[in-house]
């Protein structure tokens, strides 16, 4: 059976330090017709639930802990069984979004393998538009799932709470721009890109740029080391979540 990569795109509000923007955001579905993984479940549980339909929803991922990229994921576990997999260096960000009832995740670990349809996703912990944000690279795809860390056009916005500038960039010159030229990079906003595209990029906004420039660009959405080395697989199975209270 063969994996595939679905879309969905969902909309709501996204809330930080004090003010709130209408967002749309990318959901990403990858599987098969018996099993498949949600990248970032945001804003509407039950259309996500629909996508996912009556597969086995293995896991729920989140690139970052940003209220618009986990929002539903709670709801969607509740309704699944699912686990939500999270970097542990956004949890300040994950209890603000779901304050006062904050639900548990299962720990994300930089470097390791998830498996769903027989596809490795590598994590990459990329962060700079959140301390705990990842970045998930699925080599038989020619894939890489960037949530809010690179778009078309550079990298993800640094001037909020827990972000920095230095950062995302070593995150993506470092980890990201090392990938293949031709992986498609999925976004977690706006539409789709490649890795070459954006290593060969010179504009004001691009990632090279920001780097001439020392700036962040003006993009309304977000160490080092190459892809991972350290490879510990997990077919996802229940365990003790973490980070709830």
């Amino acid at each position: 059976m063969t994996a595939r990569i679905e879309h969905l795109v969902t909309s709501g509000t996204f809330r930080l330090d004090g003010g709130s923007w209408e967002v749309d955001n990318n959901v990403w579905l990858i599987g098969d017709d018996r099993e498949v993984l949600v990248i970032d479940a945001a804003h509407d549980a039950e259309a996500i639930a629909a996508a996912v339909g009556d597969r086995r929803l293995v896991a729920i991922v989140c690139t970052h802990a940003h209220n618009d990229h986990v929002g539903a994921a709670p709801a969607l576990a509740t309704r699944t069984g699912a686990p939500i997999l999270l970097h542990p260096a956004d949890e300040v960000l994950w209890k603000a979004a779901h304050a006062p009832r904050v639900p548990g995740y299962w720990e994300l670990i930089d470097g390791e393998e998830l498996t769903v349809a027989g596809i490795r996703l590598h994590v990459l912990h990329t962060p700079g538009h959140s301390p705990g944000a990842v970045c998930l690279y699925a080599p038989e795809l020619d894939a890489l799932f960037s949530g809010d860390t690179l778009f078309q056009g550079g990298p993800g916005a640094t001037g909020r709470s827990y972000s920095d500038f230095d950062t995302i960039i070593g995150s993506i010159r470092t980890r990201l721009l090392t990938l293949p030229a031709d992986t498609t990079v999925h976004t977690g906003h706006g539409p789709t890109t490649s890795i070459g595209a954006e290593a060969l990029r010179d504009g004001p906004s691009s990632v090279c740029g920001a780097v001439v420039a020392g700036r962040s660009p003006s993009l309304d959405f977000a160490r080092a080391g190459g892809p991972p080395s350290r490879r510990s697989r997990r077919s996802i199975q229940p365990r003790a979540p973490l980070g709830g209270c």
